[in-house]
């Protein structure tokens, strides 16, 4: 087992298995430059009767995105210098073009590529090919924000900046980042897979749970600077001490891709390069997560407590929730009690912003607090006072009107929605079409439902129902799409003209707004 030297931090390690439970995971805590937790449990692969090791190669999927930045800077030095070949990479863009900086910085407003695919006709196991990710990325006409001004999680940014590097340089950012961060991090079995239906050595990702059992997860799309990495729970110990041996050279690429950032009115951002900044008791971390069906990856790093926490599983448990169980732990400060108090009935339901056609639902949650859907996950929120609720990266704020203001300062994004009620008329049906994304959506009727279907160059997509959250409003859940979190329930707003005819509808999800569909 270990010896942590901290008998609290040992119990929580010891418990993951079983508060986490699925095939298999694996943990690390490095302090000071040296591994003081190393720890692996169940099989990288249940069918095979392969256990999992210390050495068990595993995409980290996001977690790549720090690297592709890291490789970049290395090479190039200014990101400055690639944004004339950005220019040309999206030639239907209109209006101001983002930066490549902006790119690395998920301020772009270029919608995700991944919940694109869903507009786009994709089967959730679908295939998906460097080729149908340059069609669609050099699509784009719009963006949902000015570049620079918000924060937008966008895993097509980074690959464009590995399809912009390696024109570049005539070498692939697989290449790159070998020769300039897997060597001189002593990563040694860490490889670059562009195919995650077959990754390198023998580790199968996990689908399922407890209840439903767990199969093999089924992915078939080409990865690249947004998740291209393999890496085993060695190779991330490499990497950290890396990070704490270099940690005092200024030009260290952890130093370069971890300095502050800011907007472009100057307030400061909270990602940069790959990583995403958080506060815990005035203790500055970064970090990213990582997902892909079947796999889930967290990494924190406190640099002013030299102080490094990995956990990798090969199912879909929260592997959010363990690393910073694990974080605060090792820091020893006592995580935020959750209040109990529950919400004024008045707040739950379903509400609107009218300018970026987003929605938000709100509902109870047994023991006090409320859950609100507003993301790709549901934010669970405590009450904090007669009119607030609030999470870690959220707060609601409701008005004497009954709006509810929404706060989202690490993405720079305020809203004010107002709440909807009553019924949807059903003369929607028919067939639209978008012209940025050349797709198309059916909407029909069965038996008095309303469903949905998408269809574009990645195929004719399933018939999804939609439910009214109020006149010419409707959602459409979307639990399962190509990417492993998918977008959540999108919004679907429809537009009547003068006469009262629908004219187009306008959908969207927190990935990607304001996506136009005329009708035909």
């Amino acid at each position: 087992m270990f010896q942590t030297g901290s008998t609290s931090l040992d119990r929580v390690l010891e418990s993951l298995p079983v508060d986490y439970r699925g095939p298999g995971g694996a943990v690390a805590v490095i302090r000071d430059g040296k591994a003081i937790a190393r720890y692996t449990w169940g099989y990288a692969n249940l069918e095979k009767h392969i256990p999992m090791k210390v050495d068990t190669l595993m995409p980290i999927c996001s977690v790549s995105k720090a690297f592709t930045c890291g490789a970049i800077l290395d090479v190039i030095d200014d990101p400055a210098k690639l944004d004339p070949a950005l220019e040309r990479y999206l030639p239907l863009l209109e209006g101001r073009y983002p930066r490549v900086v902006d790119l690395c910085n998920n301020q772009s407003g270029l919608r995700d590529y991944w919940a694109l695919t869903v507009l786009c006709g994709a089967a959730p196991e679908g295939e998906f090919r460097p080729e149908d990710a340059k069609r669609l990325l050099t699509r784009a006409r719009t963006t949902h924000f000015d570049p620079g001004t918000q924060f937008s999680y966008s895993n097509g940014n980074f690959r464009i900046l590995s399809d912009l590097i390696a024109e570049h340089t005539g070498r692939s950012l697989g290449q790159l980042v070998a020769e300039r961060i897997f060597k001189p991090a002593g990563m040694k079995t860490a490889k670059w897979c562009t195919e995650s239906s077959h990754f390198p050595e023998y580790a199968v990702g996990y689908e399922g749970s407890i209840e439903t059992g767990f199969f093999p997860a089924t992915n078939r799309i080409s990865l690249s600077g947004d998740s291209g990495v393999n890496a085993s729970l060695d190779d991330m110990i490499a990497w950290e001490k890396f990070i704490d041996r270099t940690r005092d050279d200024p030009n260290s690429i952890y130093r370069r891709i971890s300095a502050p950032t800011c907007y472009s009115d100057g307030s400061p951002a909270c990602y940069s390069f790959g990583l995403r900044r958080s506060e815990v008791n005035e203790v500055t971390v970064t970090g990213h997560g990582g997902a892909l069906r079947g796999w889930r990856m967290q990494r924190r790093y406190a640099a002013s407590k030299r102080l490094s926490v990995v956990v990798m599983f090969n199912h879909q448990g929260d592997a959010n929730e363990a690393a910073e169980r694990i974080l605060y732990i090792a820091l020893g400060v006592s995580r935020p009690l959750v209040s109990q108090r529950r919400a004024d009935e008045n707040w739950f339901g379903n509400y609107i912003d009218h300018t970026t056609k987003l929605s938000l639902t709100v509902s109870a949650l047994h023991h006090g607090g409320v859950k609100a859907r507003f993301a790709t996950l549901p934010d669970i929120m405590e009450v904090v006072d007669d009119r607030t609720a609030r999470s870690m990266g959220m707060t609601l704020r409701w008005n004497d009107d009954g709006s509810v203001g929404l706060e989202r300062p690490f993405e720079k994004l305020y809203l004010n929605l107002y709440k909807v009620r009553g019924q949807g008329e059903r003369d929607i049906t028919g067939r639209f079409h978008s012209a940025e994304l050349d797709a198309a959506l059916a909407c029909e009727s069965a038996g008095g439902e309303i469903y949905v279907a998408f269809e574009g160059f990645l195929g004719n997509g399933a018939m999804q129902p939609i439910y009214p959250i109020g006149p010419d409003i409707w959602l459409m859940p979307n639990e399962r799409a190509m990417d492993s979190y998918p977008p959540g329930a999108w919004t679907l707003v429809f537009e009547r003209d003068q006469v009262g005819q629908v004219k187009c509808v306008v959908v969207g999800c927190w990935l990607a707004r304001n996506i136009v569909f005329d009708r035909l």
